[in-house]
């Protein structure tokens, strides 16, 4: 299995997560369920840091996520999230290998 793998690393001003929350959330609900490129996007909370959000996507290929980068709500997301960011940083990895969960 194959996919383009997105990891986004939020540092965010102080007391700006619940803010960031909602609108990061509706970022990802529109991303799985309104592009057929979007396979995951998952929003953790790092233990013990407060202002650290970690974004976890899969793709199918770059240009689904190119894609995703073109829509409306990316857009409205990216604009609104600007003054609750501190930094931002973005690391691209393939897929190359995609767990399961076993049933017993």
């Amino acid at each position: 299995m194959t996919g383009y793998v997105v990891w986004v690393d939020f540092r965010l001003k102080p007391g700006t997560r619940d803010s960031f929350r909602e609108l990061v959330d509706a970022n990802a609900t529109a991303s799985v369920c309104n592009e057929a490129g979007c396979r995951r996007f998952d929003v953790t909370e790092a233990r013990g840091e407060p202002d650290r959000i970690v974004l976890y996507e899969i793709y199918d290929s770059e240009a689904a996520f190119d894609e995703h980068c073109r829509t409306a709500h990316f857009d409205e997301f990216n604009t609104q999230i600007t003054p609750l960011v501190d930094s931002k940083s973005v690391t691209i990895c393939d897929l190359v290998f995609e767990g399961c969960a076993l049933k017993t």
